[in-house]
């Protein structure tokens, strides 16, 4: 990854940024594996040993209540480099679960702390990384704050494509992409019932908007969904969209 894949950086961080990107892959203990879509990777509640960078696959963190119901609070795709917060805390408060057939690498947080605290630039790259997911939690509680139902699902829609450009899961021109979510966890993330997030994607579908068939979705007018997503995204998205400003 160069500099251009982290957001909002600063220009004098930027060579930082693809060091410490560049070293924790090469770290010795950095060990890659398959895990089954399904499984539970983190626990809430409990302690856990090792930080994580998706290659493949899909991943959320979700908050589970004592009555049954639950919250996806952010989800992870191809590139993310998560649970960094491992290093630090003793119990995570929340769990992290894969939501596809994907493949992690994985480090003691042992080993990529001690090269957090000798290294300028792993430092930099894991600081950067939750810096990072402070902005996506900022975008999301606006969009569960003031969005209606379209205008997350079609931030949603919007964002996930330009991640996945970003991380060259697919092509810049590509209009389609796995999104191997149930309708029940798309609600659970969107936070709205899944009756709700049906009939919000039947009215994306037969505005001509998007369409999601089976586990993929098609854009189908870009600028339409775009616009929907326009009231909620920050200033970095609209320009990795190719958004232009509105008065």
């Amino acid at each position: 990854m160069d500099s251009s894949g982290f957001a909002l950086h600063r220009d004098d961080v930027s060579e930082a940024l693809t060091r410490g990107e560049e070293k924790i892959a090469a770290l010795p203990g950095l060990q890659s594996r398959p895990v089954k879509a399904g499984t539970t990777l983190i626990r809430g509640g409990r302690g856990h040993d090792y930080v994580y960078r998706l290659q493949s696959g899909w991943a959320g963190r979700i908050r589970n209540l004592p009555d049954g119901r639950s919250q996806y609070i952010l989800i992870f795709l191809p590139g993310d480099l998560f649970a960094v917060k491992s290093m630090f805390v003793s119990s995570h408060p929340d769990s992290v679960q894969v939501m596809a057939d994907a493949v992690l690498e994985q480090i003691h947080y042992q080993e990529l702390r001690q090269a957090f605290d000798q290294d300028g630039d792993v430092a930099t790259r894991c600081i950067w990384q939750v810096i990072e997911e402070e902005r996506r939690l900022h975008n999301w509680i606006v969009s569960l704050g003031r969005g209606t139902s379209e205008e997350r699902l079609a931030f949603f829609l919007n964002e996930t494509r330009t991640r996945l450009v970003r991380s060259g899961t697919i092509q810049p021109d590509a209009w389609s992409f796995e999104l191997p979510m149930t309708q029940m966890q798309m609600g659970d993330y969107l936070g709205i019932s899944t009756v709700h997030v049906n009939r919000t994607l039947k009215w994306l579908h037969e505005a001509g908007v998007a369409t999601k068939r089976g586990r993929r979705v098609f854009i189908r007018d870009e600028k339409a969904l775009a616009g929907l997503a326009y009231p909620l995204v920050d200033d970095h998205e609209r320009a990795a969209a190719h958004l232009s400003l509105r008065t």
